[in-house]
């Protein structure tokens, strides 16, 4: 398979390459030349299909022989090494849980397959590499549990300071080892920006190996568009599905638009925002508006200018129309994701996290004109938010073992200021361990 940059300003490359630069040297972002149509007998036969089959058949059309069947099958196989259950809320409204990884968020997926393709890739060359992310909270977990110990690889996260919940910040500092976590000065668009100046720099990503585990790399985005097909299995064929996704720096809903590219029958998606509603502006006004991200309970999502939209906007050709055709947008305060949250806990028991509450009142809102089943992904677990939480429901979250083994140890962060110059230092530093 051939990946093209969305800027067009670079020659075609493979899968492999893809992943270890990241980030093509146009600074554009990487898409799949061809997207392949399932055949019609994968979509009678899903309901029937476990998970790892129907991930298997899904990341083999993006890889191709790249990596051999075998390899690419036990890949997947220990990218979900755990469940994805969907629990009915409601009539109609389902929430895909997605935080049954070891860092407890969504993120889990894509950067476990990640590090096993880079590692596969890595075994057969003996290439070394660093792996540089921003995050702006459960990426940067994620990835540092997907890379923990493995050979040849470093790790390098950027988060800013103060911005990210307690046991977010306690998964990415604490694990020593190939992790580095550097605390910015800022927000995460300074983060975001530091790393895209960083693989801007070609002197820079040649003399360290820059690679990226943000969703801007393909081995993330791929894996992701599983949770949509896993859900239309699990659903039955008889339903128009509309899929709402909280969306921050929008991977997520670009894996539902690739799925719905590959023939699965999505009806619509959600795109359900905080206050850095940039998309949901877009949709109303046809305008791409970047600008600063602000603070928000529901953190993970306080992105002010998404990288995915220029894939999404690849995707509809530049057609503000054919984006309203596929995907409506909405977005909420703070206020009204708290009150989301104790609604939905006294009515019924459940509790969300506060991305999974904008989700649900995206889906809510838009269902309230429809008749049809609604799913809604809950990408993280609460307790990864008890100090919001708590307050909110007026108990105390249980938190799960594989989080509070975190909060005890000891943080470890350098300080950085978000200059390019304070980053290589960084770099130099690690280049010489």
């Amino acid at each position: 398979m051939k990946y093209y940059s969305t800027n067009k300003q670079v020659a075609e490359v493979s899968f492999e390459t893809a992943i270890f630069q990241g980030l093509p040297d146009d600074n554009g972002l990487y898409m799949p030349k061809t997207i392949q149509q399932l055949p019609a007998e994968f979509f009678e036969n899903i309901h029937q299909m476990s998970l790892h089959e129907i991930a298997y058949q899904v990341a083999s059309r993006f890889i191709e022989d790249e990596i051999p069947e075998a390899e690419l099958r036990r890949i997947v196989e220990d990218t979900l090494g755990f469940e994805l259950p969907l629990v009915e809320i409601e009539e109609g409204i389902h929430a895909l849980e997605l935080y049954h990884g070891p860092t407890c968020a969504f993120k889990d997926v894509g950067a476990r397959f990640l590090a096993r393709c880079l590692s596969y890739f890595s075994r057969q060359s003996e290439k070394e590499a660093t792996i540089l992310v921003a995050t702006s909270g459960d990426t940067g977990s994620a990835v540092a549990s997907g890379f923990l110990g493995m050979k040849n690889i470093k790790v390098v996260i950027l988060y800013p300071k103060g911005k990210i919940s307690k046991i977010q910040e306690q998964q990415l500092t604490t694990l020593g080892e190939n992790i580095t976590a550097c605390e910015v000065e800022g927000t995460f668009d300074d983060c975001q920006k530091l790393v895209k100046e960083a693989f801007l720099n070609l002197e820079l990503k040649k003399k360290y190996n820059l690679t990226s585990a943000n969703s801007i790399n393909m081995a993330r985005l791929i894996p992701q568009s599983f949770y949509y097909f896993w859900t239309y299995a699990k659903l039955g064929k008889d339903k128009d599905l509309i899929i709402s996704v909280p969306s921050g720096n929008y991977g997520n809903l670009t894996a539902g638009l690739l799925a719905k590219k590959m023939g699965l029958p999505i009806k619509k998606f959600v795109a359900a925002a905080n206050a850095n509603d940039i998309v949901p502006s877009f949709l109303k006004s046809g305008q791409f508006e970047p600008r600063r991200s602000v603070e928000t309970i529901s953190n993970a999502m306080d992105v002010g200018n998404p990288s995915n939209f220029y894939r999404m906007n690849d995707l509809f050709e530049g057609s503000v129309e054919e984006f309203r055709s596929m995907i409506a947008g909405c977005s909420y305060t703070d206020e009204q994701t708290s009150d989301c949250i104790k609604k939905v806990y006294d009515d019924t028991g459940y509790l969300l996290d506060p991305h999974g509450a904008v989700g649900y009142l995206g889906l809510k809102a838009y269902l309230s004109e429809q008749e049809t089943v609604g799913v809604f992904l809950e990408t993280a677990h609460p307790a990864k938010f008890y100090d919001v939480v708590e307050p909110i429901i007026g108990q105390q979250v249980e938190i799960p073992k594989r989080l509070q083994d975190y909060i005890d140890r000891e943080k470890v962060a350098i300080e950085l200021d978000p200059t390019l110059e304070q980053l290589e230092n960084v770099l130099q530093a690690l280049a010489g361990k």
